[in-house]
This record gives structure tokens, C-alpha cells and sequence, in this order.
């Protein structure tokens, strides 16, 4: 069948970085120079369309990920504008589950840093064809070239310049069509193409060469070309680009300002001319209802295969969005889905809608290629694929990370209990980073989450958008238990005879042994052990109560009741006492061995270890380096950049704790810091 043309004409991309790059910036000159958008909104104002949430306009940072469409070239951009703070990564990863390609933004000062490396594994993990555009090169320090190297040496990427920023701003060279750009205008609308001037071309000779050489891996004729010294033409060139980008071997990158409106239409038509429509990418794989895996084509004339991607409350209501990958919705259609718990559940689509940033506009019909927002389904959540009924599928499920901070929160009125528990509930279906649980020593309920902005975040959001005041402890670094030697121990599970002597006594012995394993690779299990009396063997359901009673205790560590990691655990003895030996008795003595186990293995805390970068004024780095050292930071390397040197540390979460407020304090307001979580360990 033939696919229908509008495909070759849309491009589902998305805009990453590390924070304060200026993805929000270039997004806001992508919707105003392709006339999505009347006027450009500044970030620093509040003013930007993209950041539509109370939160975001007064913290000056992006918070959720934000969807709109522009036009250009008689194509369609459907564009997601993601958050850079590391502590709202999960909107870029599920951003990334659903896109095409994406354009990740450089600080042309900085180059790539710590967040970009995070954004880069992410995209890398869906094979995600990728732009790069080098911003902020009217700054002092900015280099273009130090950024490609940079993109090169950190993100193992081949970087292949087609626009390249002038130093004294205001206009690009063009390197595969040999001319200089200028933006001229009041809001750099007006684009002025001319012939590059011989002189400034000399300028860019070896980034030519680098652009015809990483263009010729993808291409041979274009390859045998540039070594018989040809001259290849513009359309040669763009042709190899986009099958080198869409396979993988290199990276487009475009420089300019977005905030002096520089560079940005010449980085539209690289996303136009290098990044793939959705035809261009694979089909998506999914597993069918018997563990069989089948490819789901991009056609609008399957049956639906959809997946929810976010949850968000809208107006009050829930709504999820989602991206379509087969068939077709309208409203009133139902739907079938397997949820994470394993369950098969019905539901009605409502309302259909496409989304700008904050506004929703109805629709009456989607199709296959289309990211939308859906109303009136109440248990779809993230990550679960919705289809026809009577075509069950599973597409590939969103990854999450567990939270690492916790506050102890409580509503300043008693009357506003249920509806804080209420409102807790909504808010964890929006965000799987959040999770609400009980301290079992305390009683105390907890607001956990990814770090200290996340938290309070939610906090302002609470009070903003549900009109509940809460009081919040100090923040709790969240801790996972280990061991730090072998043991082994067996246990006998024969509790007092029952009073009916019609039933078996319950009993049966297990026996397992542990060993330490290296930190971040979870926990190994191993089952194969000698069943007594010999000859006799474990029927599924014994096997599923040894697995059940090793869970549980990995679930509730010996020291404070928290979680164990990095530990193989192998079952090396199972004695069975005829029908007493029940899967319940199973349970008991698994989890009774492992106990003994635990206590006599050198159980030990592990804390969150944070990778840390900052950025400080050159004068001011031996004060932060001394207090770095204070908290027990491993520093691993520093650079110097101009008057800023940037310091990149391992630390605990727990001494990083109120350290934005002793930053500032130490660099007079001038010094800035990020950090990301890296793995559990001892301290």
C-alpha cells in the first residue's frame, strides 16, 4: 500500500540541552520566524510562549516538556521543547521515546557539559538522528571550533559545520553553499544571502574540508568526488548529509545567537533537509499478547498502536498525551491497554486535542505520525501503549529513575488532609519521578523526588493550583542498604502445629548464600539449588514463593528497613516437607535465611553520589575548591575558560544540600553549579 505523501512533510523533533543553553530562546525564534508566532517572548522576561506555567515564568527555567507546531517550507515541525535542569529529566526522556530527531544546543562558551552528556545517552539510546546549533556566539570565550571538538572528544559524535558564526556577529557563512548570511530587521527576520568574500572564505577552509570529508563517509560518490579533488555541488552535499545523519555517522552542526536572532532560519532548513520524516525511521517493534514481537509500520490504515507518554492535569482534568505509531483515533473510540501491574483494561477517548505550549485546540480525527493530547481516559498512564480492541501490543516502556530526596510534609490545616492525599495522588500520576510513602518509624508522609528545585517545584504547584498550604521538613537524602562481604545461612520456617489436625503443619528450610557485587550493577539471583529428598524437584509455584521471599527481602534491608542493591544471591538449598512445604512456608523461610544472611554479611548504607560541575569567576576558585574538599568532593578536573573556570566533582547528595545559597555567597552571585545523579555508594 501506498503510504500517503503528507509523511515526507512532517518532522516530530525536539530541543535538548543542558540548562540556561537556550532551548527555550531557539524555540521562541523558531515560532516567530516561521510565523507560528506574532511576537517573541523572552525567557528573562517571563514573556516566552514555551513556558506557560506560573513556575517557569518566575523561576526563568523550563519545567515540562512543552509541545507546539511550526511551519516552514511547506513542511510541518512538531517540535517538543524539553527542560534542562537535571532534576526534570524525565521529561526529556519520554520526549525522546516519541520523537524522530532532535536539534541538542550548545552554550558556545561552554561547550558540551554535564547535562548534554545526559541528553546525548538519551537520545543515543533511541538512535535519534541529531543537529547540533552552537548558540550564544556573540558571548566572549565562544569558539566554535573548541565546541566541535568538544562535541568529537566528550560525546564520541562526528561533527560536520554547515553554518559558521562570524565573531563580530550578525551573519553565517554558509559552507555548503559558499555564502555569507545576514539577519537583518528588527528582529533578524530579514535574511540577506550574498557570496561568501574570498577572504572570509580562506577563513573556513579546514571547516569546508571537515564538512566534505564527514559528508563522504555516508556517500561514495560524493567520496570519490572529494579525493579526485571535484568540486561537489550543494544538492550532492545536502544528500549525503541526510543519509549521514539519518544512519547515524554524523551530527550537522549549525552557530549563531538566538537571542540576537542570529543564525536560526539556516538551522530551519537543516531540520527540513537532514532529519528524518516518519517514514524515515525504523518501525517501531512491540510485543504481542504471547511474548511475540511484531513490527508496527507507520500507516494510518492499521489498527491503533499508540503510546501515552505523559500525564498532565489540565484545568483540573487529566489528560495524557500521546503519539500515534498506527491507525487511526477519534473521539468516542475505545481503547485496550495492559497496564504496568499487568492488568487488561477498556477505556473511551473523549476529546481529542493538538497542543501549542499551553493551549489545546479540538480535533476531530488523528492518524498514525501525530503527537496528541487526549481527555476522559482515568487509569492510562506513562508508558502503556493504547490499541484497538482485540489488538493488544506492547511498544517499548518509558525508563524512570527512582527518586533520591525526600521532605516530610504535612497540610498546615488538618481539614486539608484527604484533599492533600488527593491531590498527591494526581500529581504522582503525572510525574513518575514522585513518589508519596510513609516513613514506617515516624509516620511521617514523604514527598520524594529528584532533587531540592523538584520538590519545591511541586510544593508551589500544590499550593498554586490546588490552594493547599504545606509545610515541608529538611530535605532527606534517600539511602539504599549493600553488603560488604560473603555470607551464607540457612533457615528453618516450622511454625506451632495448627490446631485442625486435617492440615500439614507448614515448614520448610532454605539456604542461600551472598556476595557483594560491584556498585550499579544491581541485584543477581540465582536459583538452582539441591532440592531434598533428593530425586525431588520444585514445581512452578514453590519456584515463584523462593522468587517472592528473595523480593521481599531485597525490599526491606536489615539496617533501617530500606532498599538492598548490588548483591548476587544464590539458593543452594531447598528441604521440602511433603504438603506442609507450601508456597506460604516457601515465602517465610526464604526471606527468614536472607535475613541471617544480611546480618552477618557487613550490611552497610549506600548514599547518593552526585556528579557535580560549576561554573565560577577565576578569582574565586581556590575558596570554592577549599569548601568542595570540606565536603568530601573528589575533584576530578578543572578548565579554565576565559575569567570562568568550570570544576567537575564527585560528591555525596547529602553535604550538597543548600549549596546554590553557599555558592553565590562565595562568588559574589557570579558562580553556578549542576549536578546529576551517578550511583549509589559508600561514604
Amino acid at each position: 500500500m501506498k503510504k500517503p505523501a503528507r509523511f515526507s512533510h512532517v518532522r516530530n523533533i525536539g530541543i535538548a540541552a543542558h540548562v540556561d543553553a537556550g532551548k527555550t530562546t531557539l524555540t521562541e525564534r523558531i515560532l516567530y520566524y516561521t510565523g507560528a508566532s506574532y511576537k517573541i517572548g523572552e525567557v528573562h522576561d517571563g514573556a516566552a510562549h514555551m513556558d506557560y506555567m506560573a513556575e517557569e515564568q518566575q523561576h526563568g527555567i523550563t519545567i515540562t516538556a512543552a509541545v507546539t507546531k511550526a511551519p516552514w517550507r511547506d513542511h510541518q515541525i512538531q517540535l517538543i521543547d524539553t527542560p534542562g535542569h537535571v532534576d526534570f529529566t524525565i521529561e526529556v526522556e519520554r520526549a525522546m521515546r516519541v520523537l524522530d530527531g532532535c536539534v541538542i544546543v550548545l552554550d558556545g562558551v561552554r561547550g558540551v557539559e554535564p547535562q548534554t552528556e545526559t541528553v546525548w545517552r538519551q537520545r543515543s539510546h533511541f538512535k535519534l538522528p541529531t543537529l547540533f546549533f552552537v548558540n550564544k556566539m556573540d558571548r566572549p570565550g565562544a569558539d566554535f571550533d573548541r565546541s566541535l571538538a568538544a562535541v568529537k572528544q566528550r560525546l564520541g559524535a562526528e561533527p560536520a559545520p554547515v553554518t559558521v558564526p562570524l565573531p563580530d556577529g550578525g551573519a553565517v557563512i554558509h559552507l555548503i553553499d559558499r555564502t555569507l548570511i545576514r539577519f537583518t530587521g528588527e528582529q533578524g527576520e530579514e535574511v540577506v544571502t550574498e557570496p561568501c568574500p574570498p577572504d572570509l572564505w580562506e577563513r573556513c577552509a579546514e571547516l569546508r574540508e571537515a564538512l566534505l570529508l564527514a559528508a563522504a563517509e555516508a556517500d561514495e560518490t560524493l567520496a570519490e568526488a572529494v579525493l579526485s579533488g571535484m568540486e561537489p555541488t550543494p544538492e550532492a552535499i545536502r544528500a549525503a548529509l541526510r543519509r549521514g545523519t539519518l544512519d547515524g555517522l554524523l551530527c550537522p552542526c549549525y552557530g549563531g545567537s538566538a537571542l540576537r536572532n542570529m543564525g536560526v532560519q539556516p538551522l530551519l532548513d537543516g531540520i527540513i533537509d537532514c532529519l528524518p520524516a516518519p517514514l524515515d525511521r525504523p518501525p517501531a517493534s512491540a510485543e504481542g499478547p504471547d511474548g511475540e514481537q511484531e513490527s508496527v509500520e507507520m500507516d494510518p490504515q492499521g489498527p491503533l498502536a499508540a503510546l501515552a507518554f505523559k500525564v498532565q492535569l489540565w484545568d483540573g482534568r487529566r489528560h495524557v498525551f500521546v503519539r500515534l505509531y498506527r491507525g487511526t483515533l477519534n473521539p468516542g473510540d475505545a481503547l485496550e491497554f495492559r497496564s504496568s501491574d499487568g492488568r487488561i483494561r477498556r477505556e473511551q477517548v473523549a476529546r481529542l486535542f493538538e497542543i501549542d505550549a499551553g493551549k489545546k485546540t479540538k480535533l476531530d480525527r488523528a492518524e498514525a505520525g501525530q503527537i496528541v493530547l487526549l481527555a476522559g481516559l482515568r487509569w492510562a498512564t506513562t508508558g502503556d501503549t493504547l490499541c484497538a480492541p482485540g489488538h493488544l501490543l506492547m511498544l517499548e516502556r518509558i525508563a524512570l529513575q527512582a527518586p533520591v530526596l525526600g521532605l516530610a510534609i504535612e497540610p498546615a490545616t488538618a481539614t486539608d488532609e484527604e484533599r492533600l492525599l488527593e491531590v498527591l495522588g494526581k500529581i504522582e500520576q503525572e510525574d513518575p519521578t514522585l513518589l508519596v510513602e510513609e516513613d514506617p518509624e515516624t509516620g511521617q508522609r514523604l514527598l520524594r523526588g529528584m532533587g531540592e528545585l523538584h520538590l519545591q517545584i511541586v510544593l508551589e504547584r500544590i499550593e498554586r493550583e490546588f490552594g493547599i498550604q504545606v509545610r515541608a521538613g529538611r530535605p532527606a537524602v534517600a539511602v539504599r542498604e549493600t553488603i560488604r562481604r560473603t555470607a551464607s545461612a540457612d533457615a528453618l520456617f516450622a511454625p506451632p502445629p495448627r490446631p485442625d489436625v486435617r492440615q500439614p503443619d507448614l515448614m520448610a528450610r532454605v539456604a542461600v548464600a551472598l556476595t557483594p557485587r560491584p556498585r550499579g550493577s544491581g541485584c543477581e539471583i540465582q536459583l538452582a539449588p539441591r532440592v531434598l529428598p533428593e530425586g525431588a524437584s520444585l514445581n512452578e509455584a514453590q519456584v515463584q514463593a523462593i522468587q517472592d521471599g528473595i523480593q521481599g527481602a531485597l525490599a526491606s534491608g536489615p539496617i533501617n528497613g530500606t532498599q538492598v542493591m548490588d548483591v548476587a544471591i544464590q539458593v543452594t538449598e531447598v528441604e521440602l516437607f511433603g504438603p506442609g512445604s507450601t508456597p506460604e512456608a516457601l515465602v517465610a523461610a526464604t526471606s527468614k535465611a536472607l535475613r541471617k544472611a544480611f546480618e552477618s554479611a557487613s550490611p552497610a548504607h549506600i548514599h547518593p553520589i552526585m556528579r557535580l560541575e560549576a561554573v565560577v569567576p577565576a578569582t574565586s576558585l581556590g575558596t570554592v575548591l577549599g569548601d568542595l574538599q570540606a565536603r568530601h568532593a573528589l575533584i576530578q578536573d578543572t578548565a579554565a575558560f576565559g575569567d570562568q573556570v568550570t570544576i567537575q566533582a564527585e560528591v555525596a547528595l547529602e553535604p550538597l544540600l543548600g549549596y546554590s545559597t553557599r555558592l553565590r555567597s562565595m562568588t559574589q552571585g557570579r558562580g553556578q553549579f549542576s549536578m546529576q545523579f551517578d550511583r549509589f555508594d559508600l561514604c
